[in-house]
Formats: structure tokens, C-alpha cells, sequence
């Protein structure tokens, strides 16, 4: 079993949850929920895995707050 870390976004045109796994092209997706991202975000990867692509091409640090004044 693989885990990998996806950033989730709202788009506030559409409303919906928009997800990718940084460093893993094509790994990207959305949905009207959480649940729903989380989903198809697990379709998309199998897909992906299934077709061969399984390296990842950066490594995801993390996330920082930047304050600005």
C-alpha cells in the first residue's frame, strides 16, 4: 500500500474541491465534497500506477504561513 499527500483547494468560482498529489503529474481532480475528492483522487492514482507511473517527481515538504504588513 501506497500513501500520498494531496493539497485541497475550494475554487471559488465553482464551489467544488479541487485536489492534486504535488510532484505526481496527472494526479489531479475534484469534486463536490471531501469524500468525493478523496475518491476520484484514488481513481486517478490507481490509473496512473496502473499505467506505469509511479515515481514521484519532487518530494512534498509542506506548507508555510507568510506574513506580509
Amino acid at each position: 500500500m501506497q500513501v500520498f499527500t494531496a493539497v485541497v483547494e475550494r475554487c471559488p468560482d465553482t464551489g467544488l474541491c479541487v485536489g492534486f498529489v504535488p510532484g505526481f503529474p496527472g494526479a489531479h481532480t475534484q469534486g463536490e465534497t471531501l469524500d468525493e475528492l478523496n475518491k476520484n483522487l484514488k481513481e486517478v492514482i490507481e490509473m496512473l500506477l496502473e499505467d506505469g507511473v509511479s515515481k514521484l517527481e519532487s518530494e512534498f515538504v509542506g506548507t508555510q504561513t507568510v506574513m506580509v504588513a
